[in-house]
């Protein structure tokens, strides 16, 4: 029974892609990618897609990311495994955490090589800090990117961390950046 449900979960949500064009990936069926961020301060989600409401902090945000195509509701997607550290310096003292995680992305729009997308994924940090006193966070990703000469992307990104209201303490931490990813 313990095998069963993981694969018919597999089956029914996310499908495996071999040999098809996603538009991550190209005709690849890996890929790295390495983003880079910085801090737009505590808050709720709605600091992913307006930029009026950032405050940017002394935090960069650095991860390396792993990941394989699949279908995902009939979305190209892509299945990812994650690892990033946040650098807080200054004021944000204390508001460093490492972490690690798994998530998954989806191309919500796409055209020829463009693509938007959301993706979201649960998160173990090595810390509890003033901001989230939780371990365990979940990672909300909003993108918008470009497939190129095969083998290359580029993305845009914003990112939200927290909770979910698990704990009293959750304002969240937010980032905006940029990623560059190469698929093989």
């Amino acid at each position: 029974m313990k095998k069963i449900i993981p694969f018919v979960c597999t089956c029914c949500f996310i499908m495996p892609v071999m040999a098809e064009n996603n538009v991550f990936f190209g005709d690849k069926i890996n890929s790295i990618m390495l983003y880079t961020a910085q801090s737009t301060g505590s808050g709720s989600l709605l600091k992913l897609v307006q930029p009026g409401i950032w405050d940017f902090y002394p935090q960069t945000f650095i991860m390396a990311q792993y990941s394989q195509p699949v279908k995902f509701f009939r979305l190209d997607s892509r299945l990812n495994l994650n690892i990033g550290q946040n650098f807080a310096y200054k004021s944000s003292s204390g508001l460093h955490f490492l972490g690690i995680g798994i998530s998954i992305d989806s191309a919500l729009l796409q055209y020829h090589d463009w693509y938007m997308g959301i993706g979201i994924g649960p998160f173990m940090r090595d810390s509890m800090d003033r901001w989230v006193e939780s371990r365990l966070v979940f990672q909300e990703k909003f993108f918008i990117g470009k497939h190129f000469a095969n083998n290359w992307n580029f993305e845009l990104v914003t990112m939200h961390f927290s909770n979910g209201n698990f704990t009293a303490v959750n304002e969240g931490f937010n980032f905006v950046g940029m990623a560059i990813g190469y698929s093989f």
